[in-house]
């Protein structure tokens, strides 16, 4: 079928215009066709947004990406004169010709739009959908016979595309467009990806200063009395106190509250201040206004998903993976930047940067973080570079001891690490209706109301040690970010998760790797108490401290021996959590075992075992489900399902998964995985007008999950704006290990048992298909970060000292 990405945008006077020229047989100026853009479909700022025309070239029936010959065009599809009946496949009950040129259509944008919604969308969501049971057609008129030929838009997928590019059309005020067909029928896997790149990171894009404020102060979890806007600043940030102090004077209309932290920062005073909810201020850099005055700016985020305003802790790793891909190389860095200020002023990483947060931190990545950010960095800044990557890795190292080496979440007997958040009370940041199943029989017995009970329970007036204990687990389920699962109901606090400590042996290792190979073996730091430093004088504590290589490779080592001491099974094949109350390894089966092999934390022997073991426990047709139905236990009214176990699957253990099947050379493995989780993405982006949720049930291969918290992303009108960033991320990193073949099959969305009953036959032949990625995907998510950048960084470093 010919296409084209003409972005011909028209007022009603150019709609007569163009009527009258077409009509006549005369090319109208608006339709002069000019090369296409790099890249295919254009996006849609550039799309509807000016009035230049772009044509595609011809595509051909053919594989061959070689130009048909001028003297022979016998076996040329679209240069042979019966190409349009004889060679290609009629669409069923089209009202026009055959195309010979690629479509466009003349549209009112406002009327076709009511017509699609009175027609197509049965269920009344805005959207078109499979669930709708419409006719599933609409007529459009051609734009070269100014509406006069009529031509069949069938189907949902098109359908919906058509409806969101009505939306796009809108957004740049246009009320007549002409539209071209390759926008209706794009690739699926094409049009997702670049709806991502160009589109899905904007929407979820913040920045906390005088501009960003205006979309991100209030806070739709704040179910306190009191509602104004707040935000705290960090204790001794006075420019920063006196920016947004004046930001509230200059902008009354926002009713800002601005409040400075304490220094000193405990459980106590984060609840005192869970009535007076706020943002938390993230950094900030200085630039010149239009005005030529020296002002602040807010370093910009990325939010996991539409309603969110604040930033994640894992999420953002995860999102920053998306972003490279996408060449998003300065958005990456700015949340590195925005993380190290979080350490630096609050003390660590955060959950999110809201005032109930700042006692909870979240799984920790920031070394493959800076790494990965540090790498793409540009060498002709090699200096500049180097003193960043200093500035991270200091900040690291100072949550390494203090947060994850020290206690209460070090554990010194089994020197493994726990999630634990120190705060007081009730979480707040949850539904009004969220703990009701748990204190009710505590508000029965005392003959009161669930409502007053908590307020009592809350502001310490009763002491029940039983519930002090179910909400330490509570907040440190919330602090792992598998928010919630049976995997750690009621005893979170007391499990060495084997996905945590898996994380902090990479970081031993990244940071012992980057002081060898950047630093040149020495790297100094302040001295931060850490577990085994609590017990010196504060006067025998040095200033600073210098870092070797050899002591974090010995950490490292200290903690594989660890894990594979209380945590591997030999029997099983896999890793399991380890109770440190019970001092007994747990038993349920989750997906998280594969951490090990991103980390390089399992040796080969353990690694072939998961392959073979643990990996058709998590293997299904949607990807990695999160654990096995038998751990997770019968599914009951009073023990209902949680989002993070069985059968619901999550884009960060679908990428750890993939990457560390790479690491140890499982390609095929890696790829066929990487496709079940794509496939369930594109099927319901084509089936579901365009969505992308938080989540999926990857067993029953649905979006449509009744579970705790419902699912992020699906609710919208017309088009999707944002996404979910995580697993916007995951498209585009899956992306990665598509070869031409996988890519192709993902764009027919093409269920994986047929694709891999094809390739299971001739996996050699399928690995020879893979394709050389570009440096932005895949094998440079791997390995090595920075290495390969080492020794020219130290001869430019030595260099510069000569």
């Amino acid at each position: 079928m010919n296409m084209t990405e003409s972005p011909a945008t028209i007022n009603m006077g150019d709609a007569q215009r163009l009527a009258s020229t077409t009509s006549s047989g005369r090319s109208s100026p608006a339709l002069r066709e000019t090369p296409p853009p790099a890249g295919g479909v254009v996006p849609a700022n550039e799309y509807y947004a000016n009035s230049t025309n772009y044509v595609s070239r011809h595509r051909t029936i053919g594989s061959s990406n070689k130009p048909a010959s001028p003297l022979n065009t016998s076996n040329d599809p679209i240069a042979h004169p019966e190409a349009g009946t004889k060679y290609r496949r009629p669409r069923r009950g089209s009202h026009d010709d055959k195309a010979t040129k690629p479509r466009r259509f003349l549209i009112d944008v406002e009327e076709t739009q009511k017509l699609i919604l009175e027609q197509e969308d049965t269920d009344g969501d805005f959207q078109i959908t499979v669930n709708d049971v419409g006719p599933k057609v609409i007529t459009l008129g051609t734009a070269d016979s100014a509406g006069f030929n009529k031509y069949d838009i069938r189907g949902t997928y098109m359908l919906s595309n058509l409806l969101q590019e009505l939306s796009l059309a809108q957004d740049y005020g246009r009320r007549y467009v002409v539209l071209d067909e390759a926008r209706l029928n794009e690739n699926p896997v094409d049009r997702l990806s670049r709806m991502i790149r160009h589109h899905f990171w904007d929407g979820l894009t913040r920045r906390i200063d005088a501009e960003g404020l205006e979309m991100i102060a209030n806070d739709p979890k704040n179910r306190s009395k009191n509602t104004a806007p707040r935000i705290y600043i960090p204790f001794g940030e006075d420019e920063v106190l006196a920016y947004y102090q004046n930001v509230s004077l200059q902008k009354p209309h926002l009713k800002l509250d601005v409040e400075q932290l304490p220094k000193v920062i405990t459980p106590k005073y984060v609840q005192s201040i869970n009535e007076k909810p706020g943002i938390l201020a993230l950094a900030m850099t200085k630039f010149v206004d239009e005005e030529g005055h020296e002002t602040l700016k807010g370093v910009p985020f990325v939010v996991p998903g539409g309603r969110f305003n604040e930033m994640y802790g894992w999420d953002s790793y995860f999102e920053s993976l998306g972003l490279l891909v996408d060449g998003r190389l300065e958005l990456a860095k700015g949340m590195v930047d925005n993380f190290v200020y979080e350490i630096h002023h609050y003390g660590k990483i955060l959950n999110a940067n809201r005032s109930y947060y700042l006692t909870r931190t979240q799984p920790p990545f920031l070394t493959d973080m800076m790494l990965k950010v540090f790498d793409r960095l540009p060498y002709s800044l090699e200096l500049e570079n180097k003193q960043w990557l200093a500035v991270v890795l200091t900040a690291a190292i100072k949550e390494y001891l203090t947060i994850w080496m020290s206690q209460p979440r070090y554990d010194p007997e089994s020197g493994l690490t726990r999630f634990y958040s120190e705060g007081v009370g009730m979480p707040p940041e949850t539904e009004a209706t969220h703990f009701d199943h748990v204190i009710k029989p505590y508000a029965d017995a005392m003959g009161i109301t669930i409502e007053e009970y908590s307020l009592m329970y809350n502001e310490g007036r009763v002491n029940e040690p039983d519930l002090d204990t179910y909400f330490k687990h509570d907040r440190a389920v919330r602090e792992s970010g598998h928010d919630t699962t049976y995997r750690l109901d009621n005893c979170c606090a007391d499990i060495a998760t084997v996905d945590l400590n898996s994380l902090l042996y990479k970081y031993e290792i990244d940071i012992a790797e980057t002081i060898q190979t950047i630093f040149g073996d020495s790297f100094e730091t302040p001295f931060f108490v850490s577990y085994d430093t609590s017990s010196l004088a504060p006067e025998d504590r040095p200033a600073t401290i210098v870092h070797t290589s050899a002591e974090w490779l010995e950490r490292a080592r200290v903690r594989q021996e660890l894990i594979n001491k209380y945590c591997w099974n030999e029997e099983r094949g896999m890793f399991f959590d380890y109770d440190t109350r019970l001092k007994a390894m747990g038993t349920y089966e989750s997906v998280t075992t594969f951490y090990t092999m991103w980390a390089g934390v399992a040796d080969r022997e353990k690694a072939e075992k998961m392959m073979t073991m643990a990996l058709p426990l998590f293997e299904v047709t949607g990807g990695l489900v999160s654990g096995t139905e038998a751990s997770r236990g019968f599914i009951t009214l009073d023990r209902p399902n949680r989002q993070w176990d069985f059968p619901f699957g999550w884009a960060p253990h679908q990428i750890v998964s993939w990457i560390g099947f790479e690491k140890y050379g499982f390609m095929a493995e890696a790829k066929r995985t990487c496709y079940r989780w794509l496939y369930t993405i594109t099927k319901s982006f084509v089936d579901f007008n365009g969505v992308v949720p938080e989540k999926f049930d990857v067993v029953n291969m649905t979006h449509k999950v009744q579970v705790e918290y419902g699912n992020v992303g699906v609710d919208f009108k017309f088009i999707p704006r944002e996404g979910f960033g995580w697993m916007n991320a995951s498209y585009q990193v899956g992306l990665g290990y598509m070869d031409r073949r996988l890519r192709r099959a993902l764009g027919a969305v093409m269920e994986p048992s047929k694709v891999f009953n094809v390739c299971d036959q001739n996996i050699a032949k399928l690995n020879e298909s893979l394709v050389t990625q570009p440096p932005d995907v895949t094998t440079r998510l791997v390995r090595p970060h920075s290495l390969r950048r080492a020794s020219e960084g130290s001869a430019l470093m030595r260099t510069d000292r000569s």
